[in-house]
């Protein structure tokens, strides 16, 4: 992986290949290339390890490089060093045809062994090249291009989305998917391919989006696609919404502290989504939703990173609120667990993209289990998730651009509160939290009008900090902690203050700040004894309260930061926002690529 974008057209496309790249920048990425080909009939290729600016300073260097079909790609390592070697597109031999990859190959050991007794010579350490080679193979065999990739994409075993090009082929370009995510664009004489639609908004609006099995080929005055067994397909074409302009950084520094920002709005955008008459709608999680969720006696939610903490919020609203029981699993574990579905069982899968691999495989697993229903709780209407499951319900983040997610975890908060809220099926009983709710919005700008700079510049020093939290703030502790290892590189984990005894408070002294989130609700008092053990240690706390907590500031080992009051059912909303901008401010401070941090990606698409 990790982001790839194709152009055929009757005019130069690297400008447009250069643009679709830096729009896949918020994915992650650790190098980056493209390849054209020619009017001289040669497949031209760039390549730079590091930033797409370095690609586009190359190519701006070179007076010939151009072409009316090309493919680009930003590579973030899993088979292989970033290199440039590493870095795709990749070629075969004869340098017949160029190929951009997302996903793995899982049997390219094999295939790299058959490959080289067939005389190929391998110039990189990735599992992507093999594929160049068993397609430059076929085209050899066979004058049909669709023919020959079908062919070689016979001999795969993994996931894949690509794009090819090859020589001799001015006005073609090829693409297949199984496994991760690929889209098909439509312009006015050009089509185009990407592994999302961010890449392609300012071209055109129309998408189709590939199934697993698609082979695609695509010429500028059509596009054609194939099914698994080659037959002729025509895939649903829809409008995006998105707008251009959604997409701006504005007045913000980083993507990251606009998105933070922005936070208020989705909670209105999200809640308005499912509300009706001042009542839940329950029509809003699916058609089918009202009759599955009054039969449901059991959840089950399946997440990863940032969307599996929203999970665990949510499980114990769903819990408290409705009596049922909750379990949550790392999506990358709960199909080898051969977990039980018991009678009547909700499965809830979340994801920020809808593309995650891991969460999809879970869902792909549960699907053969005996749940009484399927719900994703996603950000992307299209997305892989959305269509496998039955139900959906769609957050109203728009589009998050930031690496470390932060208004997408918002809005799974507010779609699991609106969802734990209809399980408990006294709707009565949910209007005054309803209430509470529309009001968050206003006491989130209150929070963020706040100066944590200053709180922040006692850890920007730290190489290691310790966050806690009791009951429901405890995941929320574990997603200020996440944020700030994603983004600053400091060394942060997050316990059940409780815990503090069996182990952690071994690592507590003055080097070691700890950040503890203090709420007026029954953990309040046992939670302060645990602060005075940490204290009592030299250790440094930093506290986010509410008015009436009763802790007061102490020069050089206390440290507040109070936030609004709010129902005890809400805090785990209202203190996710300050943990946020205190990774952010910490960040930089220490100068750290807070959009882009290192070694990760925005769509986790291989397992």
């Amino acid at each position: 992986m990790c982001g790839l974008v194709g152009v055929v057209a009757r005019r130069d496309v690297v400008p447009e290949l250069l643009q679709g790249l830096y729009r896949l920048e918020y994915r992650g990425y650790d190098s980056a290339g493209m390849a054209v080909l020619n009017g001289r009939d040669c497949i031209q290729r760039l390549r730079v390890a590091g930033r797409i600016s370095g690609l586009d300073t190359q190519y701006r260097e070179q007076s010939d490089f151009s072409g009316t079909v090309g493919i680009a790609h930003t590579r973030w390592a899993t088979h292989g060093r970033p290199s440039v070697d590493n870095a795709h597109p990749h070629v075969d031999g004869a340098e017949s045809v160029a190929l951009v990859h997302n996903g793995i190959i899982e049997n390219h050991a094999e295939l790299r062994k058959q490959l080289c007794l067939q005389g190929c010579r391998f110039n990189s350490e990735t599992d992507t090249e093999t594929l160049a080679h068993l397609a430059g193979l076929q085209l050899q065999e066979q004058d049909d291009p669709v023919q020959a990739m079908r062919a070689a994409l016979a001999r795969v075993q993994g996931s894949y989305a690509l794009g090819l090009i090859c020589r001799g082929e001015s006005d073609c370009m090829l693409a297949a998917r199984c496994g991760s995510p690929l889209v098909i664009g439509f312009g006015r004489g050009a089509n185009y391919i990407a592994s999302d639609v961010m890449a392609l908004l300012p071209l055109t609006s129309r998408f189709a989006v590939l199934e697993d099995g698609d082979v695609a080929l695509l010429q500028t005055a059509q596009v054609r696609i194939f099914d698994a067994e080659g037959n002729v397909v025509h895939r649903p074409v829809f409008q995006s919404e998105t707008e251009v302009a959604a997409t701006a950084k504005g007045n913000y520094r980083h993507y990251m502290l606009k998105e933070i920002h922005e936070q208020p709005t989705v909670v209105r955008a999200t809640l308005e989504a499912a509300l009706h008459a001042g009542r839940i709608n329950a029509q809003a999680f699916g058609a089918a939703a009202p009759g599955v969720l009054e039969r449901t006696r059991a959840v089950q939610v399946v997440a990863c990173g940032t969307s599996y903490h929203a999970g665990l919020i949510g499980a114990r609203w769903i819990e408290e609120l409705a009596g049922l029981p909750c379990r949550v699993e790392v999506a990358s574990e709960f199909r080898y667990q051969r977990p039980v579905a018991t009678a009547n069982s909700l499965l809830v899968a979340i994801s920020q993209s809808g593309e995650t691999a891991d969460t999809l495989a879970a869902t792909r697993y549960a699907a053969a289990q005996q749940y009484a229903g399927m719900l994703a709780i996603c950000n992307v209407s299209e997305s892989a998730l959305v269509r496998a499951c039955p139900l959906h319900f769609i957050t109203r983040a728009g589009i998050e651009i930031g690496v470390a997610s932060t208004k997408a975890f918002i809005s799974q908060l507010v779609a699991m509160l609106l969802l734990a809220l209809l399980l408990a099926r006294r709707h009565t009983a949910a209007q005054p939290l309803l209430r509470e709710l529309a009001a968050l919005p206003a006491q989130l700008e209150a929070v963020l009008a706040q100066d944590i700079a200053g709180v922040a510049a006692g850890l920007s020093q730290a190489r290691s900090a310790l966050y806690l939290g009791r009951g429901q703030l405890w995941p929320v502790a574990m997603e200020g902690a996440l944020k700030l290892k994603e983004i600053s590189y400091i060394h942060a984990e997050a316990y059940p203050a409780g815990e503090l005894k069996h182990g952690p408070l071994a690592l507590v002294d003055e080097a070691m700040p700890v950040v503890a989130l203090v709420a007026n609700d029954v953990h309040r008092e046992r939670l302060k004894a645990n602060l005075e053990e940490v204290l009592a240690r030299g250790g440094q706390l930093l506290l986010l309260t509410q008015p009436g907590s009763g802790i007061k500031p102490e020069p050089n080992r206390v440290r507040l930061l109070e936030l609004p009051a709010c129902p005890a059912l809400l805090t785990p909303l209202l203190y996710t926002v300050p943990l946020q901008l205190l990774a952010y401010e910490v960040a930089v401070l220490r100068g750290a690529d807070v959009d882009q941090p290192r070694n990760l990606a925005k769509s986790v698409t291989v397992e």
